[in-house]
């Protein structure tokens, strides 16, 4: 700050943001302490002192906003900006971004969502890519194992790697998705086998080998569903992984029914546990992306599933009490509302929309309490649904957008931060206008500021 020569002292104060010029006084910079503007001195090397201005080379149109949070104490959110580029600026000049007002908060916010979903993405790895050696020489573990990079991997360890590729990345090449298809195949063919077969054995007692062919398929399907398990399994990077994996428990034990039933006598829990063949067409998740998302969006709405789950509850329990004492209340010969427990099947139907027809009210106050648990069963469903959809909605866009990027971003070396060897005095300033002026060069006019205002507004001299 210069003193003028009345004694007051110059609070005014000059910022050019990425090219824009914004005019404050420093009292008004200092209303929010300990960030980057309420500490601006001459010393800087943001400042010049011949423009008598300071520049950052920054976002114009944030800053904006900005000097208005050091003006009015209210921050807003530019609807023209990213998210994270918001963030980014208001980190520089040391601002808080939860100070946002509530509403702008929502529109804010919404990025971060944003990149909660993108971040899903990224794990469920939707889009397919082909991995490239060295992320498959770091999966293994064989950069490591070989002393880091630049050294050739061995037969053993490419053999290893391109056979699990070929299993379990079935976009890595041609011969992966022949893979894939044939898997799919089999998977189908043994659902096939596996429903057929019940329908054999109910028609014709314990006739079981009633067709061949469907002998022959199953045991054709089996064998290859225990190649694939046996060389994912030797293959696999972490075999920790592998067996914690759902989907390969899945088809570990529909493949041990298999050989139980096979080799041992048949019993009515053997039959049951060989659902698990069933089962198998989750492995279908394995080759759809849209599956993938799908359950995922399951995943992600658990919060209005279990809403959804309490509210069915609650209104169970609620009209199978009421229907039990309402059929009660008039004479009822042919009552079937003898219990609360066979209520709330009822209620469960008829919430559900089902409706089987099985048990229903015959008196007028048990009418009026199935009408009043038929729309509560509606409007429980219908209000978390579109949470749902929402959902789905946002992870399907996202991949779509995704699966449009460039694949490869072009390199921005971080920018240097200018220095100056020494501090300018104003009478070194004074001198470079004047060379400037000599020159017949026409500088840049400031600003009018305070000091020359009251300049201008001095009367003449008056001469001797």
């Amino acid at each position: 700050m210069r003193k003028l020569d009345d004694g007051r002292w110059n609070d005014h104060v000059i910022l050019n943001v990425g090219g824009v010029r914004h005019e404050t006084y420093k009292s008004t910079l200092k209303k929010i302490p300990a960030t980057r503007l309420s500490r601006l001195t001459e010393a800087l090397v943001n400042y010049d002192p011949v423009l008598n201005e300071y520049f950052y080379d920054r976002h114009p149109g944030v800053f904006a906003q900005v000097l208005n949070y050091y003006r009015t104490g209210k921050l807003h959110y530019p609807t023209d900006v990213c998210g994270p580029l918001f963030e980014e600026e208001l980190d520089f000049w040391g601002l808080d971004s939860n100070q946002v007002e509530p509403c702008c908060w929502s529109t804010y916010s919404r990025h971060r969502d944003t990149e909660a979903t993108l971040a899903i993405l990224d794990k469920l790895d939707v889009e397919g890519e082909r991995l490239s050696e060295e992320q498959i020489a770091r999966l293994f573990g064989f950069d490591e194992e070989n002393g880091g990079k630049g050294t050739r991997l061995t037969r053993w360890q490419r053999l290893r790697a391109g056979v699990w590729a070929l299993f379990d990345e079935p976009y890595s090449s041609f011969a992966a998705k022949c893979i894939a298809c044939v898997s799919i195949l089999f998977i189908c063919l043994s659902v096939l086998c596996f429903c057929l077969k019940s329908h054999t054995k109910r028609s014709r007692d314990d006739d079981l080998h009633s067709h061949p062919l469907l002998f022959y398929v199953e045991h054709a399907c089996n064998a290859w569903f225990t190649l694939e398990i046996t060389l994912r399994c030797l293959v696999n990077p972490s075999l920790k992984r592998f067996a914690m994996s759902p989907l390969n428990a899945i088809d570990l034990a529909a493949t041990l029914s298999f050989y139980t039933e096979f080799l041992t006598k048949s019993s009515l829990y053997l039959e049951i546990l060989s659902i698990a063949r069933v089962l198998r067409l989750f492995k279908l998740t394995r080759h759809s992306p849209g599956l993938r998302i799908l359950i995922h969006t399951f995943k992600a709405s658990a919060k209005e599933l279990a809403l959804l789950v309490f509210f069915l509850v609650l209104g169970i329990v609620l009209f199978a009490s009421l229907i039990f004492y309402a059929e009660r209340l008039q004479e009822n010969p042919h009552n079937d509302f003898d219990s609360i427990p066979r209520g709330l099947w009822w209620a469960l139907v008829t919430m559900t929309t089902v409706g089987y027809g099985d048990m229903t009210p015959k008196t007028f106050p048990g009418m009026f309490i199935g009408g009043l648990c038929a729309i509560a069963g509606v409007l429980a469903i219908a209000l978390p649904v579109p949470v749902i959809v929402s959902n789905f909605s946002m992870f399907y866009s996202h991949t779509q957008a995704r699966s449009k990027l460039p694949k490869q971003k072009r390199r921005i070396l971080p920018a240097e931060v200018p220095r100056r060897s020494r501090c300018l005095s104003y009478r070194d300033a004074n001198d470079i206008q004047f060379q400037l002026a000599s020159r017949s060069l026409r500088p840049r006019p400031p600003t009018i500021g305070l000091e020359n205002v009251l300049n201008l507004q001095s009367p003449p001299s008056e001469e001797a």
